[in-house]
């Protein structure tokens, strides 16, 4: 039996809470092990369809889990991959997951803003460029422990990457292990502002409240306009889960020669 979605409620990796027609969704841990649970990612799915279809709402925004590991969290969940502690059926599912969820990002009728803090792993960054804007704490940094086990990352990275900064930046950023500080994922377009740890929510909200003060047929014709460009990006992603899911599988190697 389905459990009943509404949105404001607390659920198993993220919650919802309404204010006026701005919702607030919140991601929880270990988001990278949750979305390979097909009940859990089932059910974020349906309700960001839920989001999506309410009249009542304008704006969302995403807000990351303050207290994420980072790093340690990726080498966690690949780290078990290799030991076949997960199968590679799991990572596939998480791919699968996290297509799904950036193509619902893309599609949803409200403008998303995405507001994080921390350490943020290529995931998280790549579900932020699908949202419409970025806003982050003075405290956070971007990671890419990816090439420590041969690997890209997943979820329209290189896509969104070459769009925003252009092939040899996208290059430059996709290949580099030093992590990337708030102000200089500023510079480089990755973020539209920094605001201190304190004063995030409530920069968020406001800039939440000014898109919400707009009338709504015109915020979902500006973001229909704006993602036109984006009509390939599920092509790219299909394409993208293919060749991530060849370096990991049986006739892959790109984790077993780094294992070693």
């Amino acid at each position: 039996m389905r459990r009943k979605i509404n949105l404001e409620g607390d659920y198993d990796f993220f919650s919802g809470q309404k204010i006026g027609n701005i919702l607030l969704l919140g991601l929880k841990k270990n988001l990278m092990f949750q979305v390979t649970n097909l009940g859990a990612k089932t059910m974020f799915l349906d309700y960001l369809d839920l989001v999506s279809g309410s009249d009542s709402l304008k704006v969302v925004v995403i807000w990351g889990y303050p207290a994420k590991t980072g790093r340690n969290e990726y080498k966690e969940f690949y780290t078990q991959v290799i030991q076949s502690i997960l199968d590679v059926n799991a990572v596939y599912k998480m791919f699968n997951a996290v297509d799904q969820c950036i193509l619902k990002i893309i599609e949803m009728s409200q403008i998303v803003i995405h507001a994080d803090s921390g350490n943020v792993l290529p995931l998280f960054l790549n579900i932020s460029l699908a949202c419409d804007y970025r806003i982050v704490a003075d405290n956070t940094l971007f990671q890419n422990p990816c090439l420590e086990f041969g690997l890209v990352p997943k979820g329209g990275g290189a896509f969104f990457l070459s769009k925003i900064m252009g092939s040899s930046k996208a290059y430059e950023f996709l290949l580099s292990e030093e992590d990337i500080a708030a102000e200089e994922a500023l510079r480089l377009g990755l973020v539209d502002k920094i605001v201190p740890l304190e004063e995030l929510r409530e920069a968020a909200l406001t800039k939440a409240e000014e898109f919400a003060c707009k009338p709504a047929r015109s915020l979902k014709c500006i973001k229909r306009l704006i993602n036109f460009s984006l009509k390939d990006l599920l092509e790219y992603l299909e394409f993208e889960t293919d060749e991530l899911t060849k370096m990991i599988g049986p006739f892959g190697d790109g984790l077993t020669k780094d294992i070693r």
